[in-house]
């Protein structure tokens, strides 16, 4: 319901709590960024159990510890062999750490660019993340904040990788829904851009990235083996945001009750592995 108080728009919202007959009203700014808001909230408080039985992860499939993704940001070996990889950096630093910790709270990560650190060759941030919803069984969204545009709009990147759910007959129809989703309810339609394949990261002797095809391998391979399977969007900034939080909903990947993270004793630079003499810095 709309009403004009002066010059004023303004939106009338109600809201019904389920299980009683309380009901309340407030009014807003009828502008498009309040209205953008208004209808995703509205989004997650119509997302029940039955809108997310679309996707599914395996969970009779080798997996990480999430203990151990912990343990290996940080440096130290893992307890569950093939959890981490010396090819593949997974050690954060301090930027990355807190970039980590909120995004296990708000179940979206965020990300500068693409992540990439020139001294590791690699992007370990982005490497933790898809390892630590590879643990948890969920997709892994993230949000590329990308440098602004010409005329000074930020246009960012979503991504969703869908691979951390090791179902790969699956894929395509899960990915087909989520994006049917996305124009349904925000008007934006996914990119078609190629997969960029891990740069010029260094890799173990023998480790090789698997063709999609390989089906049986994610029964039994670590993640970083895997090929990502992802789904893209060019985004404002706000909407990167606001989208990631209703995906974030959708597939159930935000922890309430995580906190920050402590650094584990004995951890600190040195040659030796279990002093964190690799994958650092």
């Amino acid at each position: 319901m709309r009403r004009l108080f002066g010059s004023t728009a303004m939106t009338v919202l109600f809201v019904s709590l389920r299980g009683n007959s309380f009901a309340s009203a407030f009014c807003v700014p009828a502008s498009s960024e309040n209205m953008f808001r208004l209808r995703s909230g509205a989004l997650f408080s119509s997302t029940t159990s039955s809108d997310t039985t679309f996707w599914r992860s395996n969970q009779d499939c080798w997996r990480p510890d999430v203990r151990d993704v912990e343990r290996i940001s940080f440096g130290q070996p893992a307890k569950k062999k093939g959890t981490g990889s010396r090819g593949i950096p997974h050690r954060l630093n301090e930027d990355e750490r807190r970039s980590f910790d909120q995004a296990r709270r708000q179940g979206f990560l965020q990300v500068t660019g693409s992540a990439w650190r020139s001294q590791r060759r690699d992007a370990p941030l982005l490497n933790t993340y898809r390892s630590l919803s590879d643990a948890r069984g969920k997709p892994a969204v993230v949000l590329h904040k990308l440098s602004p545009t010409s005329s000074g709009e930020h246009e960012d990147k979503l991504v969703v990788d869908l691979s951390p759910l090791r179902f790969p007959d699956e894929f395509d129809a899960v990915g087909e829904e989520v994006k049917a989703m996305i124009q349904a309810e925000y008007n934006l339609e996914s990119c078609v851009d190629d997969v960029e394949e891990g740069g010029d990261a260094e890799v173990d002797e023998g480790l090789d990235i698997l063709e999609a095809s390989d089906e049986d391998q994610y029964e039994t391979r670590p993640i970083y083996q895997l090929p990502p399977f992802q789904l893209e969007w060019n985004v404002s900034r706000q909407e990167g945001k606001i989208i990631g939080k209703y995906l974030a909903e959708i597939f159930e990947t935000i922890e309430k009750s995580a906190s920050k993270s402590k650094k584990q004793r004995g951890v600190k630079p040195g040659k030796g592995r279990r002093s964190g003499g690799y994958g650092i810095g």
